[in-house]
């Protein structure tokens, strides 16, 4: 449905206008309590904010660290996803939280992709037909103190590979 919608409302608007208020508006997303607040025209940059509030606030008074995890969770496979376009299958495949203080107060993160990045992995597909990545990202309060490291690795294969990949499994 998502996917869908996105194609259709590229026509009218800016894909990081889709994918900012798309994220904002999905259920599943609003339930995080996070927020996105800046995505870049190109995608290469999302940046997320958390209210600690009665919905993520834990037993001890600071936000839940699954509310951490669900905020940032789907964002660099759906940004990946939507800079690669269609030609490639992205997945998130695992993910390491580590916390490092409560969270007592508004958090943010950043999720960067550079152009490099891209641009390498674009090349690296072009012989391996499927790669793991992984980011790293930090959860920070208005100090700049680091409250969450999360550590995603992304599975991307060309799709045609993808493809093949599947019917082989179904095969036996």
């Amino acid at each position: 449905m998502y996917k869908i919608a996105t194609e259709f409302l590229t026509r009218f608007v800016k894909p990081s206008t889709i994918y900012k208020y798309g994220f904002n508006w999905s259920p599943m997303y609003k339930r995080t309590t996070a927020k996105i607040t800046e995505v870049s025209d190109d995608l290469h940059y999302v940046k997320i904010r958390l209210k600690l509030n009665w919905k993520n606030r834990n037993y001890a008074g600071s936000i839940f660290g699954g509310s951490m995890l669900s905020a940032t969770d789907p964002i660099y496979m759906i940004q990946l996803i939507q800079i690669l376009g269609k030609d490639y299958v992205v997945w998130d495949k695992a993910v390491t939280a580590k916390y490092k203080r409560p969270g007592k107060s508004t958090i943010y993160g950043e999720f960067i992709f550079t152009e490099e990045e891209i641009e390498a992995l674009k090349t690296k597909l072009k012989t391996k037909q499927q790669v793991d990545i992984i980011k790293t990202m930090n959860l920070v309060n208005d100090k700049k103190e680091v409250i969450a490291e999360f550590t995603k690795t992304l599975y991307i294969a060309k799709k045609d590979y993808y493809k093949q990949k599947l019917a082989a499994r179904k095969a036996k």
